[in-house]
């Protein structure tokens, strides 16, 4: 079961014992035939409550029919009548924070606007396309592993919860009164939130660009992204948290799992703040291009990488907090999850070198690692993974892997090793409280007639090295240790950087002498989540 917060806990297991002596869920949303009758609600073939009982999400259709979901007294149901991959929604809609702990359950996708590939497609992108907007305390539940959300170019999601009452998108079962199998919530449940916005990818050209004909193509689902304004707004998501997500979309070859949250060009108009991904598939976030920033960012025991940096991804990020652990699956076994803290890649494909290669700026970062191998593809868990010319920074950074007789903190491939002696990737005031910083064999790093070791780069810029048995960490096990004596360096001041960060005194991602602010209590509750499924 999955909670809003965890001081709810007893109401939530009251109400779901009383949910379960209700009837069933019912799944044929409401129709209003408003060119026959604007006063009159027509009965719903699905048995549901309708007209003004019915306190479901509704929009009107091009037919200028009402369309509405179908309301059994607690949840929200909507088949693909309502929405699906193939049936997009192409005017405002707002799902509501439903009483007695009600959820939103969608049957299939939920797509906002219309897709468009408008140099080879008879269409133009509408970049004042329809808003999702979800509320305050809203729950949103998929029952499908296909399933996903897809905010087209040019249509926007207002996704804006608080700490008290965060939106939370994950798994039916995630609900024991939606749960038809029993079997609770599980990585791969549903596929995931896809935002396709208009800014500058290295998947396109600048002949593309120019034109505004750039349209490449999404990995998963089959969607356009990309543009040539990387500060193109697509809304908000603010205190929510993506659950249960990586499903296999429905013709997807194997391996293409959605990401939790996937964000394909979205600008810097975005807001992206207090996010909680938990026990993803595929990666926790995957930046494809774009100069979207983020901030106060929790992922746990995501199987993929945690934060896949991609495409020429341009923006900024403060206060994330990444931890590699392990699950008990539907299945009874334990087994690992994750693979990279972070996979930074400069550039990707053919078109790459007419668009800059990413270039993040990160500030208050820890990634705590595992020594285990991930159960998804069989990769070890490492902090950092560096490749195809990355020239991300990254400051104030804690790196934690207290064992490493299989896995390694820092990785590096290919034309990685150029940046790294050059210093175009490069990490500042940070610690590596490492058992093994690199993989055995690949400490020097080469590039021409230049040469660098992976512990000199780190410690390059005020950083330092302090091995896998360094106290650094709270008794919490995710604040840094602020009294910590291995850590002799001093933090940096972030806010020298630009307005975009805050100013800290502490390395890592939060503080052991911050025990009451909206980022402790939401990092927290992310761990004590994470804990309860070890």
């Amino acid at each position: 079961m999955e909670l809003k917060n965890l001081f709810k806990a007893s109401a939530v297991a009251t109400a779901l014992l009383l949910a379960g002596c209700g009837g069933d869920i019912k799944v044929t949303p409401t129709v209003i035939d408003n060119s026959v009758d604007n006063s009159v609600t027509n009965p719903t073939t699905g048995g549901g409550d309708s007209g003004s009982t019915n306190v479901c999400a509704s929009y009107e259709n091009t037919s200028g029919e009402t369309v509405q979901g179908s309301y059994d007294g607690t949840d929200c149901t909507y088949n693909t009548a309502f929405v699906s991959a193939s049936n997009p929604i192409t005017t405002d809609v707002t799902l509501t924070d439903l009483s007695n702990d009600g959820v939103h359950l969608f049957l299939g996708s939920l797509v906002m606007g219309e897709g468009c590939n408008n140099e080879s497609d008879s269409c133009s992108i509408d970049t004042d396309g329809p808003t999702l907007t979800v509320d305050a305390g809203a729950d949103v539940a998929f029952n499908q592993t296909t399933s996903f959300i897809l905010i087209n170019r040019g249509a926007n999601i207002e996704a804006e919860g608080t700490y008290a009452d965060p939106i939370t998108f994950t798994s039916s079962n995630a609900y024991a009164r939606l749960d038809a199998v029993g079997s609770g919530p599980q990585y791969q449940d549903w596929g995931g939130i896809m935002i396709d916005g208009l800014g500058i990818t290295d998947q396109c050209t600048d002949a593309q660009r120019a034109a505004a004909t750039c349209n490449a193509v999404s990995e998963g689902v089959t969607s356009f992204y990309g543009g040539n304004d990387n500060t193109d707004n697509s809304g908000t998501l603010k205190f929510v948290k993506i659950h249960y997500a990586g499903g296999l979309p429905s013709g997807a070859e194997a391996g293409n799992d959605l990401n939790s949250l996937s964000l394909f060009a979205v600008g810097s108009g975005t807001e992206i703040d207090y996010i909680d991904i938990y026990q993803g598939y595929d990666d926790g976030i995957e930046f494809f291009g774009g100069a979207v920033d983020i901030k106060h960012i929790v992922i746990t025991d995501t199987q993929d990488d945690s934060l896949d940096i991609d495409a020429g991804w341009q923006g900024r990020a403060q206060y994330v907090l990444i931890k590699q652990g392990t699950v008990v699956n539907n299945s009874g076994e334990t087994v690992s999850m994750g693979n990279g803290g972070f996979e930074s890649d400069g550039v990707k494909g053919e078109s790459s070198a007419e668009a800059p290669a990413s270039a993040p700026v990160l500030a208050n970062v820890t990634v705590i690692t595992t020594d285990g191998i991930s159960v998804r593809d069989g990769d070890p868990s490492i902090a950092m993974k560096l490749d195809d010319m990355i020239s991300a920074t990254w400051y104030n950074t804690l790196l934690v892997k207290p064992v490493a007789t299989q896995t390694w903190c820092i990785n590096y491939s290919g034309d990685a090793a150029e940046v790294i002696v050059n210093g175009s990737a490069s990490i500042h005031n940070s610690v590596a409280a490492c058992a093994q910083l690199a993989n055995a064999g690949s400490e020097t790093v080469t590039s021409g007639s230049d040469s660098t070791t992976v512990q000199e780069w780190f410690e390059a810029n005020s950083s330092e090295v302090v091995g896998g048995n360094a106290d650094v960490l709270a008794a919490n096990g995710f604040a840094t240790l602020t009294t910590s004596t291995d850590i002799t360096i001093s933090a940096f001041d972030a806010s020298t950087l630009d307005a975009f960060f805050e100013a800290t005194d502490f390395i890592g991602a939060i503080s052991d002498t911050d025990t009451t602010s909206d980022w402790y209590n939401w990092a927290n509750d992310a761990f004590v989540n994470a804990a309860a499924d070890e």
